[in-house]
């Protein structure tokens, strides 16, 4: 008889820790190979972790709720080989299952010591041990997306004092010390006040223009049962993480809308005419999807800081063009799947791609990987019959595209002869997008080229 180790999977590249959903096992408990042992959460998805050997469930190490850093140790079971067997990893990739926006940051709650950063912190802020800053240190993505929108850089972070686990800083210290900024000094949890002025500076430190501390309401406040004739309703984790994402962004950046509208009744027609053999040629059906993906990268390419996003005062200009789609969950949660380098992908590859994506997702067969590196999102709010909507930017990008219904119109077309009023489809479509970054002139030159290019859809090409 022997112990084996489960770990916590590595579920993607920016993933570095989950949470504990759900035990689906518990010690006493026959496993079998491959068997789900437990469910966990991370800010991307929700996925089960199976077992990696056979025998029985000898004990588990976190609770439900606990946050675990990506190779602890979860659990161990007992097996009937032989004695000092190494601790098996667990497969990989689990079986994702739900998910949210992508990049929705998730306050970490308190958690084990996890694996540390390879970067050292130098101990300059003059306190004792007692109150000295680790020398190796763990950030979780939720503080990182918080320095990062706030532009403190990577040195700021390592001296502010951290009230979590082992030092560890968390979102409240650093919420707290943004909020300092503006006042002169750093109010850490337990901690003494810091000046600024005694943090180092080198010539490389990201600053913000002149961003101002932005304030996140805890949600601490006691609740008011209201009175009358009422349901309450819990949120669930994935709406939770929704609308953290959502008030996050609106905090990030500075939203502006601007609107087009375009005549795709050549696209219309084409669609009509190919689909039956598109499905029969490709053993997959043709929606209007792809081919919008498809208008907004050719104009990505002429307009690219649209595929950017911003650090500080830096511009980063992604140069893979990697696409999201908003796909509606049968829950009615929003998910968004991502079409890497869609730029080097023809019609009949984007289509696969964007059917493939949309269908994994409403089975909840979507891996981890399949919702990260998004440098721009697509939406359609016309699914459900809307004309034309307002999106949120999905955090860092810069810019979101909506296009609503195609509705048909009486329209006016100039034509040789003079005007004529003919019936056509027509198409609003909305970008949101970055302010910081992204003028009026240029947000409304990229929604206008991608009005364009739908506009100018040819009726004869092939797929």
């Amino acid at each position: 008889m022997s112990l084996v180790d489960l770990v916590m999977p590595k579920m993607g590249e920016s993933i570095v820790e989950a949470t504990i959903l759900k035990w689906l096992k518990q010690p006493g408990d026959a496993v079998k190979q491959d068997e789900s042992v437990l469910e966990i959460a991370t800010d991307k998805v929700d996925s089960e972790v199976p077992s990696s050997v056979e025998g029985v469930l000898e004990e588990i190490l976190f609770k439900v709720n606990d946050v675990v850093p990506v190779g602890a140790v979860i659990a161990r079971v007992r097996t009937g080989a032989m004695a000092g067997s190494a601790a098996a990893p667990v497969k990989e990739p689990p079986v994702a299952r739900h998910d949210t926006r992508p990049d929705t940051w998730q306050e970490p709650a308190a958690r084990p010591s996890p694996a540390p950063v390879a970067h050292t912190v130098p101990m300059t802020n003059g306190h004792n041990s007692a109150s000295a800053i680790p020398a190796n240190r763990f950030y979780s993505p939720l503080v990182l997306n918080i320095a990062a929108s706030e532009g403190v850089p990577l040195h700021e972070l390592e001296n502010i004092p951290g009230s979590g686990n082992e030092g560890r800083v968390t979102k409240k210290d650093i919420l707290q010390y943004v909020a300092g900024r503006s006042s002169g000094g750093i109010i850490g949890q337990g901690a003494p006040t810091i000046p600024v002025t005694s943090l180092r500076r080198t010539e490389q430190d990201i600053r913000p223009a002149t961003a101002p501390a932005a304030t996140v309401r805890e949600a601490s406040s006691p609740f008011t049962v209201p009175s009358g004739n009422v349901e309450i309703i819990e949120m669930d984790r994935m709406r939770r993480l929704i609308a953290d994402h959502m008030i996050r962004s609106k905090q990030t950046s500075a939203h502006v809308t601007s609107f087009a509208e375009a005549d795709v009744t050549n696209m219309v027609h084409w669609r009509d005419r190919v689909k039956k053999e598109f499905e029969k040629r490709e053993g997959t059906k043709i929606t209007f999807t792809p081919l919008f993906i498809e208008a907004v990268i050719h104009c990505i390419k002429k307009y690219p800081i649209i595929n950017s996003s911003v650090e500080g005062d830096k511009i980063i200009i992604k140069r893979d063009i990697n696409i999201g789609m908003a796909t509606a969950l049968p829950s009615g949660n929003l998910i968004v799947p991502v079409i890497r380098q869609a730029d080097q992908l023809n019609l009949v590859g984007l289509t696969r791609q964007v059917n493939t994506l949309a269908d994994n997702a409403r089975q909840n067969k979507l891996r981890p990987e399949d919702t990260q590196g998004g440098t721009f999102t697509l939406t359609n709010v016309g699914t459900f019959g809307s004309l034309m909507g307002t999106p949120i930017i999905n955090q860092p990008q810069v810019a979101i595209l909506a296009v609503g219904a195609i509705k048909k119109r009486p329209v006016v077309l100039e034509t040789p002869e003079g005007d004529v009023i003919a019936i056509r489809h027509m198409m609003y479509l909305s970008l949101s997008y970055d302010h910081r970054i992204v003028d009026g002139s240029l947000g409304a030159s990229f929604l206008t080229a991608v009005a364009k290019e739908l506009e100018n859809f040819p009726a004869d090409r092939d797929f």
